[in-house]
């Protein structure tokens, strides 16, 4: 059951990149179109997909749950506005690790004497 609903999930992550790769851009009204039909994905030819103003954008979660896909949020990685994956590993992999001193971080640069400066300061005058 699982590898069909995993093919079942690769075929429409084939078509939903294909939809957003093909879409007409109509840059007077500001919105996206559909250029073909997707049945898999409930969206006809000519329909908005992505607009800018007042609009349900289309979400790839909704359609695998309109296919009945068990657990879909398992394929689907996590929003931007949640964080990603690369938050996750920064905030609970990466800090979980203690952080080990670099030799560098320890190194402090011995205090030179100053010199005393050439013609008393005002520069090489050649006069």
């Amino acid at each position: 059951m699982s590898l069909a609903q995993k093919e079942m999930v690769e075929a429409l992550k084939i078509q939903w990149k294909k939809l957003w790769q093909e879409r007409i851009d109509d840059k007077v009204r500001a919105e996206g179109m559909a250029t073909d039909d997707y049945c898999d994905l409930f969206v006809d030819r000519g329909t908005v997909i992505h607009a800018t103003r007042d609009f349900k954008a289309l979400s790839f979660s909704e359609i695998l749950e309109q296919h009945q896909i068990l657990n879909a949020d398992r394929y689907i990685p996590p929003s931007p506005q949640v964080g990603g994956w690369n938050k996750f590993i920064k905030t609970n992999i990466t800090n979980q690790q203690p952080r080990q001193k670099r030799r560098a971080d320890s190194y402090v640069e011995a205090k030179r004497e100053k010199q005393q400066p050439k013609k008393g300061g005002r520069g090489w005058l050649h006069k």
